[in-house]
């Protein structure tokens, strides 16, 4: 059985309550600091955008990062999961 774990992840000024794998924490916790430092420095290079464009301009980022070689975009599921979870947070903040 997994032994899943709730934490609280902040990205993006917000903070998302998640269920994950113990284990998968640090890699979790790691891919949200690589997110927020991603999107500090858009903020600092671009201002007066808002949240969304950067969360879209990071996202671009991250996956057109392994582009340049034949490997595939997402090295690992947990990037992918990751990433997917915030795909859907920001498809949900459009609809409102």
């Amino acid at each position: 059985m997994q032994n899943l774990i709730t934490i609280n992840l902040p990205v993006a000024d917000r903070s998302y309550r998640l269920k994950i794998n113990a284990e998968d924490e640090e890699t979790v916790r790691k891919m949200a600091k690589k997110l927020n430092d991603q999107l500090q420095q858009f903020k600092t290079q671009y201002p007066g955008k808002d949240m969304q464009d950067y969360l879209a301009m990071s996202l671009i980022s991250f996956v057109t990062e392994g582009q340049g070689s034949n490997t595939a975009v997402y090295a690992d599921q947990d990037t992918e999961n990751f990433l997917m979870g915030i795909e859907a947070s920001i498809d949900k903040a459009l609809e409102d």
